[in-house]
Parts: structure tokens; sequence; C-alpha cells
């Protein structure tokens, strides 16, 4: 299996293999190459929908020329508990936030989530997370303010009175409600047009199709978000509101 950096014309295989549709592992097997190698590629780079090998090459360049002798601090893996495999632990952090990614959640947000997410305390200070990712304390703060404005972080304090960023069992719920929520207001304004253009119009029957599609598609998912929550949370002794649905006006 060869090492070391990747070619010029392995970036562009990689990138065929994405406007394809390929899996990493697929194109992993074409090369001859780790998966988390081809993973760590796309996502250091844009991701799939953004990645150009041209650019990712001159990138691994100058960062190359930036190193400094001793290596960057994320050479070694971090050590981990469990008798878990560091490498596969790292791979599969880098697809998680690739995925989160995909769903529309800015690249640094997905990276800070995931690696929250994938630890056994559910937590992390700044430090950590600069230290886990290899970034600036300034990119930590700006993504945490995102996602803990999105209801998928909360801040709490430990025992040291550390600032420590979290996410519990209800982070899915509170994304799936807010993802309800945009929804609901799509219903609003879709009514809001058929007003303006009237319901016997052509386009007033199209925004009235769009408003009841919307309107089904919120309630549904707001409902099946609260009974799942529900079942979850059984047992638990957490109280669980499962008639949560977004505000519409009928």
């Amino acid at each position: 299996m060869p090492g070391g950096r990747l070619t010029e014309q392995e970036r562009r295989e990689i990138a065929l293999g994405l406007a394809d549709g390929l899996a990493y592992a697929e194109i992993a097997r074409r090369l001859d190459r780790p998966t988390s190698t081809v993973t760590r590629e796309v996502l250091r780079n844009g991701g799939p929908d953004a990645y150009r090998p041209d650019v990712a090459h001159r990138a691994t360049e100058r960062r190359a020329r930036r190193r400094t002798p001793a290596g960057p601090r994320s050479a070694k893996p971090l050590p981990q508990e469990h008798g878990r495999d560091a490498e596969a632990v790292r791979a599969y952090e880098e697809k998680l936030a690739t995925v989160l990614m995909q769903t529309g959640t800015p690249r640094m947000m997905a990276r800070v989530l995931a690696c929250i997410s994938i630890t056994d305390a559910g937590s992390l200070t700044a430090s950590e997370l600069v230290e886990r990712l290899q970034v600036s304390p300034a990119s930590v703060s700006k993504a945490v303010a995102y996602l803990e404005s999105q209801g998928l972080v909360r801040r709490e304090r430990d025992e040291r009175r550390r600032e420590r960023y979290a996410v519990d069992n209800d982070v899915w719920y509170e994304s799936t409600m807010a993802s309800a929520q945009a929804t609901a207001r799509i219903v609003e304004t879709a009514r809001q047009g058929v007003a303006v253009y009237g319901r016997d119009t052509p386009a007033g029957t199209r925004l009235e199709n769009i408003a009841r599609f919307a309107d089904f598609v919120s309630e549904n998912i707001a409902r099946a978000a609260g009974q799942a929550r529900a079942i979850l949370h059984e047992g638990a002794g957490t109280p669980v509101d499962t008639a949560a649905a977004p505000d519409r006006d009928r």
C-alpha cells in the first residue's frame, strides 16, 4: 500500500470518484489508500461538494512549507479509552463531520459538533477542542456560538469552574424541531403569497400547494420527533411534551 502524501493525479482521481457519487471506501480501494486518507483529504479541502484537486494540491504544498521540523501536534493520535482503535475513531469523526456538512452545517461547526458528540463525556472545553481539531481559539468560539444559537450545544461549568460545551440526548430532537419550525415559516409565507396573487390564479394555486405540502411535512416531523423523544426517555424520569408542534396560523 502506497504511503506518503497524495499525488496530484491521485487527487484528480478522488475528484472524479466524488463526481461519480462513489463512497470514500471505493475511491480509496481504487487508489490503494486507506479510507481514512481519502476522508481526511476531502474534509480538509471543502467537503465532497466543493473539493477541487488543483486547489487541494496547492493548499497541501503551502501547509508543507509552513510546517515546522517537529511536525504538527496532530501527528500522534490522541489516547483512546475502552481499547478503541485511534485511527478508526479519527476516521469516523471525519466521516460524521462530512455527513453533517452534507446536511447544510458549515464545515467548522460540523467538525466541532462531531468532535463533542463522539466523546464519552459528551462535552469538551474550548482548549480541548482547539487541541483536538488543531484550529484557532477564534474558530472554536465562532463555531460554538453558531451551534448554541441552533440549540445543538449548551454551555456548562465543571467542578473546576471551566466552561464546557456539551451535547446531550435531546440535541437531535432540538435540531429536528428547529427544522420543523423553519418549514412552518415556509407555510406561513406561502399562504401570504396566496393572498397576494389570488387563490384562483396559477401562481396562487402553486403557492397553496406548497403551503399544504410543507404544512403536512412540518406537522408530522414535529409529532414524530416528540413521539421518538418520549420513547427514548421512557423510564428515565424526564418529562417530555409529545404534543409539541410548530406554531402556525390556521
